[in-house]
């Protein structure tokens, strides 16, 4: 069987797996993946805390990983699944990288760049426009990045501070 073939939810699995690992790290617990070609081309999940970079999103790694995989920076014809809903700069890497549709698990109304406060991959003023596909195992999603700020708030840490429109 063609890995294309295994549908959204069982990729959203793969990037909810990604996501188990950011937190064991101590990141917010964020998952993507890429497929394209017939194969996973990249897996990753945010690594912010563990680089100390502001720019280790899931999504921008993932991208990272399947242009090395494909040996191009333009990912034509290739999915992204995530399990919350691109910020800002993770959605506008996706329009320079030709990514051809963007699916994500929760929607993020403080941050949200797809749908829940810009729609900046389906920008038509921009030169490429990425379908954008939401809500794919959009619990699981949801309540994985609730459950960890829930944990953070246990545990006396102030939230807004350390992890900003992510509650």
């Amino acid at each position: 069987m063609n890995i294309l073939d295994k549908g959204d939810d069982y990729y959203m699995g793969l990037a909810l797996r990604e996501a188990e690992l950011a937190e064991e790290e101590g990141d917010v617990p964020v998952g993507a993946v890429i497929v394209g070609e017939g194969r996973l081309l990249a897996r990753s999940h945010n690594q912010r805390e563990l680089l100390q970079d502001p720019t280790a999103h899931a999504e921008i790694l993932a991208l990272t990983q399947a242009a090395a995989a494909l040996g191009t920076w333009r990912l034509l014809g290739c999915d992204l699944y995530v399990t919350k809903e691109p910020c800002p700069m993770c959605a506008g890497a996706l329009v320079l990288a030709r990514i051809r549709r963007v699916v994500y698990g929760a929607a993020d109304p403080k941050g949200g760049a797809c749908r829940s406060l810009f729609t900046i991959p389906s920008d038509p003023r921009l030169n490429h426009q990425v379908l954008v596909e939401e809500g794919v195992r959009e619990e699981e999603c949801r309540t994985q990045i609730q459950a960890f700020f829930r944990r953070k708030r246990a545990g006396g840490q102030t939230i807004e501070e350390e992890f900003g429109s992510l509650m």
